[in-house]
């Protein structure tokens, strides 16, 4: 078989298309074998470092050829095709197909427009073969979005909202325990409107209740990021009396001041946020929320970067992923007033700080508890809390292991296996 390396960038949804495409691209490889790029647009960082892995990948390998893909090459075609490290540009609806891959010697860019009604029932991803076996697995439920956000250039990478099937999703996830995952993870550019495309197909809570009901020997349900508009007193519902559904929820914030929320375009204000934190920590005590923040954002005060400050500790945001805002052309926020670049770096960083003191509270609380564990390795895994554990001595990979949480150093917890 022919060498193949897929380099992937950005998000879960990613993630999860890379272990498709490798599939795919194994059978597209030639004798000098085949890199493929799976970009990201999020951030003018994402996009650098993408760039950055082609040349490299050139330089590391010069007999190879060399496909782009992902969000950066959808929206921006063109720019990568010009790079002379690049062979071909494949979009992000084409990357998906069986023949992705296979050597196209009169055509450098296979891009179609991804705003354009699917030529299938608008879930191409219900023929994808499920990842290779691991402990931990995402699932991809959607892709797409249906929203604008203002900073926010992905639905231009992305195209409109699409769900896979409650079907496929239950077929594909018993194929996922089969070989030997523990832990599935729901992903999708923008989750929470899963099934809106689908007739009577019901919202997120209730197909992720029929979901654990289809798959009864999946021991771990997790979600990815959610809007927090989403968090519903059905969802709550679900974490009140599904204990598979894994305590942890990572909400898209972004911001802690109504007015920045306001510019942004969101679908929340800062009331709204701090009640479904307060809702979901009525129905399952013992939640740990993550969070991402946009720090720096066009027209922040240091004002209104204080009530995001405030709102991480009136939440507990203990696990935040935290951006300097990064402008990206063609969106309306890149037209705004804009924060200069240095004080959006030093807002991130003092987001950042606050999110370590959180995570610092959160660990040392629960030192001396007992906590079930899934190994990814022979040494770490994670927490019902997704929070990682070093553990001692090495376990065998893709068992959950009870241990007691001994001690931490900052990041994760050091455990002792019972």
């Amino acid at each position: 078989m022919s060498d193949v390396e897929v380099v992937t960038f950005g998000c879960r949804v990613n993630a999860w298309e890379a272990e498709v495409m490798r599939a795919h691209a194994a059978r597209g490889a030639d004798e000098g074998g085949l890199v493929v790029v799976n970009t990201c647009a999020v951030t003018a960082e994402a996009e650098r470092q993408a760039r950055q892995a082609i040349r490299r990948a050139r330089r590391a390998r010069p007999d190879a050829r060399i496909v782009v893909t992902g969000c950066a090459a959808q929206i921006d075609p063109a720019r990568y095709a010009a790079m002379p490290e690049v062979d071909t540009v494949v979009g992000n609806r084409e990357k998906l197909a069986p023949d992705a891959f296979a050597r196209r010697p009169s055509e450098s860019v296979a891009v179609g427009d991804i705003m354009a009604p699917p030529a299938s029932d608008g879930n191409e991803g219900a023929a994808l073969p499920p990842p290779s076996g691991r402990a931990r697995a995402w699932l991809q439920a959607q892709t797409g979005c249906d929203h604008r956000c203002t900073f926010c250039i992905i639905p231009y990478g992305r195209g409109a909202g699409r769900s896979v099937p409650l079907g496929v999703l239950a077929a594909r996830a018993r194929a996922l325990v089969a070989q030997g995952a523990r832990e599935i993870v729901l992903t999708g550019i923008d989750i929470a409107s899963w099934g809106v495309d689908l007739p009577a197909a019901g919202g997120l809570a209730a197909m992720i209740r029929r979901l654990l009901a289809a798959v009864p020997a999946l021991p771990r349900l997790r979600l990815s990021s959610l809007d927090p508009a989403a968090a519903d007193p059905a969802l709550c519902a679900l974490f009140a009396d599904q204990p598979r559904l894994m305590p942890y929820l990572h909400l898209s914030m972004q911001s802690g001041s109504d007015m920045v929320l306001k510019r942004m375009k969101r679908r929340h204000r800062r009331a709204d946020a701090v009640a479904r934190c307060a809702a979901l920590r009525e129905a399952r005590p013992d939640i740990v929320f993550g969070a991402d923040f946009i720090a720096g954002f066009p027209t922040e005060t240091a004002a209104m970067h204080a009530e995001t400050r405030a709102l991480m500790r009136e939440c507990d945001i203990a696990l935040p992923h935290v951006f300097p805002y990064s402008p990206r052309a063609g969106t309306p926020a890149a037209r705004m007033p804009q924060v200069a670049a240095a004080v959006r770096k030093a807002r991130a960083a003092e987001l950042r700080a606050v999110g370590a003191g959180l995570r610092a509270r959160l660990l040392s609380r629960r030192l001396g508890d007992r906590a079930p564990v899934l190994m990814e390795t022979a040494t770490e895994g994670r927490t019902e809390h997704f929070v990682r554990a070093l553990v001692s001595p090495p376990q065998t990979p893709g068992r959950i292991v009870t241990a007691r949480l001994a001690g931490h150093d900052g990041e994760r917890w050091l455990a002792e296996a019972a």
